[in-house]
């Protein structure tokens, strides 16, 4: 485990004191939780930015497939 020193401000301290005392667990923890929940948020972000990405790479050849597929369930000839 690493230490760490940060500046925060007042009114995110105090919302955070808030909370620390309510649920009853140590600042440390609480601000543990909440790292780790942020980067559970940009993971996802960052996943759903890729399948976007690769989304678009992948449209033309299924659509193509698509179409092809659609002409042996019809009968059609190519």
């Amino acid at each position: 485990m690493q230490a760490m020193s940060l500046k925060v401000e007042d009114d995110i301290l105090q919302d955070a004191e808030h909370f620390v005392k309510r649920r009853k667990i140590s600042r440390n923890a609480y601000i543990n939780e909440a790292i780790r929940a942020y980067n559970a948020l940009e993971r996802r972000r960052e996943l759903r930015e890729k399948l976007a990405v690769e989304s678009k790479l992948v449209a033309a050849d299924s659509l193509a497939m698509l179409k092809e597929l659609e002409m042996i369930v019809d009968g059609t000839p190519r």
